[in-house]
């Protein structure tokens, strides 16, 4: 009886062990290519609402300027979000040629292992 208590115990310390080191395992981070795309609906969304806008003004110049206004401040961060989102995706891709040679140096290390 005595073995088959420790026997469950060891088989509930084992997954209980297992369960806490995957929950310690981080969430992956969200793709390059889903930030993008949020972008360009965000874009969109706002040359909509642009629209919307002037249509409202009608003939009014002074509510056509504030749009214009309005959107330019917009068009302005936007401009900066994707300067900004072009400069990380030029260090992803220094950082991905970095890890590519140092892939490239250790197959020549393990060739050069397996010759010997």
């Amino acid at each position: 009886m005595k073995k088959i208590i420790a026997l469950v115990m060891g088989i509930a310390f084992a997954f209980g062990t297992a369960g806490f080191a995957a929950a310690q395992t981080p969430a992956p981070a969200p793709k390059a290519a889903d930030k993008v795309e949020k972008a360009e609906q965000k874009g969109n969304t706002m040359l909509e609402q642009k629209a919307a806008c002037l249509d409202k003004a009608g003939t009014d110049e002074a509510k056509k300027a504030a749009c214009e206004k309005k959107f330019a401040k917009k068009g302005a961060a936007m401009k900066k979000e994707g300067a900004a989102m072009k400069k990380e995706g030029a260090a992803m891709k220094k950082e991905g040629d970095v890890v590519k040679k140092e892939g490239e140096t250790m197959e020549k290390k393990g060739a050069a292992v397996e010759k010997k």
